[in-house]
């Protein structure tokens, strides 16, 4: 999952914010294998502010923790303060 935060919010503020709320997720949701955000690097122009990038054992995994509660809430505040978002959900 990639996201642009929106024009004219701390992008520094915005970023610790979902970083924080997204890696608590570990403590909810044990289906999460693994779980990171980091915070975009470059210049370019076609680039997103933050990235999120996790762990699941299967679809069903994945799947739960969509609808999980404190994932519907964390997804709630992200789309306050997000312009865009891509997202690439794959299986080795």
């Amino acid at each position: 999952m990639m996201w642009k935060i929106k024009e004219g919010f701390n992008k520094d503020e915005i970023y610790e914010q979902i970083k924080e709320k997204v890696l608590a997720l570990k403590d909810f949701i044990p289906q999460i294998r693994h779980i990171e955000v980091g915070r975009n690097i470059t210049t370019s122009i076609n680039a997103y502010d933050v990235v999120l990038y996790s762990e699941f054992d299967s679809k069903e995994d994945l799947d739960f923790y969509l609808v999980h509660p404190e994932h519907v809430k964390v997804a709630d505040y992200i789309k306050t303060v997000v312009a865009d978002r891509k997202v690439v959900d794959y299986v080795i």
